[in-house]
């Protein structure tokens, strides 16, 4: 198969299989626990944190493991008090919005962005002067389906005389491009281990120490209270692994992605009535998603899927739901053209090949 979905899941590098093993059989002890085995699997723990921290050049003490990126999101608006005030992009992921619009918030608003997936440091500018109560922004760092790289520094430079906090969603972000929590100035910024070649069912919250977050979970007091529950240790162990990999092969694998997608667009630019999405935006080396005019998106997916080629129409955490990508919507994509989205996203183990073997798959389906 050749696979073409890494920002839905990346398959488990086996490095990170091998560090996680002996805590799925011999150190089996609970990480509470105060004899011998209990340290050795707490010591693994406060080593991953480490690990993730320093992926993303924030202190381990900032570091809070959670189940996964929706989690982290979930978690992250639990600063919120009932009645609040908050402002997020619309092209957040589902765990933002759907999370926010469950909360007991006095007002939502929303930051637009522009054909490109962009939100403009002037419109920030101008919604926080139109809007002197805001309780929490949330940008997320780059965007899951399209990956656009928002410029989020403007926000936090603004920031400094609004005292509100500010939150990334930095999912897709990590392994693909350098991110400094403590350069970007947030105050908390969500993590996933499973799109980093790490295993699923781990994520992390990194959270300025000057904020208050309620628990979701409670009742045992890990985390530092902040997240009740015996800690998922071999997955922790693995995502620790996965984030020193990626802070070792950041310029490798974001050069690799970027061959490939040079190659690629090369080739997409020669077939009629195609357009790229946000392709005068800053973007993710790995990401590619485009539409082509009177083309069902969908249909053309199992088409590719039926020649043994894995990609996706947008988010997996909304495919499926027969609608255009409420993304492409925000950017002002006309609906007919945003259902026949595709999205391409590169890993490691893709070669020119893979690329080819697409291009000349694609081709002949369209002429079919």
């Amino acid at each position: 198969m050749i696979y073409f979905d890494h920002n839905a899941t990346t398959p488990i590098d086996q490095r990170v299989v091998e560090a996680m093993l002996p805590y799925l059989t011999t150190f089996y002890g609970n990480p509470s626990s105060l004899y011998r085995m209990g340290r050795a699997v707490r010591s693994a723990i406060d080593i991953a944190r480490e690990q993730v921290a320093a992926l993303v050049d924030a202190l381990p003490e900032q570091i809070v493991f959670t189940s996964g990126g929706t989690e982290a999101n979930n978690l992250a608006l639990q600063t919120l008090s009932d009645n609040a005030t908050v402002a997020i992009s619309n092209i957040e992921h589902p765990s933002i919005l759907e999370a926010v619009n469950n909360k007991k918030i006095s007002r939502l608003h929303t930051i637009t962005v522009d054909k490109n997936g962009l939100v403009l440091p002037e419109a920030i500018e101008v919604f926080l002067q139109k809007y002197d109560s805001i309780d929490l922004v949330s940008i997320m760092l780059a965007n899951n389906e399209n990956g656009a790289i928002q410029d989020i520094s403007p926000l936090t430079k603004l920031n400094q005389n609004k005292n509100f906090i500010v939150h990334t969603d930095a999912i897709q972000a990590i392994g693909k491009i350098p991110v400094s929590f403590q350069q970007l100035e947030v105050d908390l910024m969500s993590l996933s281990s499973h799109k980093i070649y790490g295993p699923k069912g781990c994520g992390a919250l990194v959270i300025n120490k000057n904020i208050t977050v309620s628990p979701l979970l409670i009742g045992g007091g890990q985390e530092n209270g902040w997240r009740a529950g015996t800690e998922n240790v071999a997955a922790i162990v693995g995502f620790g692994k996965a984030a020193e990999l990626a802070q070792q092969e950041l310029e490798y694998r974001s050069s690799h992605y970027l061959d490939l997608r040079n190659s690629l667009e090369k080739e997409l630019s020669s077939i009629e009535n195609l357009f790229v999405f946000a392709k005068d935006a800053p973007r993710l080396s790995n990401t590619v998603q485009f539409g082509i005019k009177d083309v069902n998106g969908e249909m053309l997916l199992m088409q590719l899927d039926q020649k043994n080629i894995a990609v996706s129409s947008g988010s997996a955490c909304s495919s499926g739901a027969g609608k255009a990508s409420s993304v492409l919507t925000a950017m002002g994509v006309e609906n007919k053209l945003a259902k026949s989205a595709i999205r391409i996203s590169l890993g490691q183990a893709n070669t020119k090949q893979d690329v080819n073997e697409f291009i000349q798959t694609l081709k002949l389906l369209l002429n079919k």
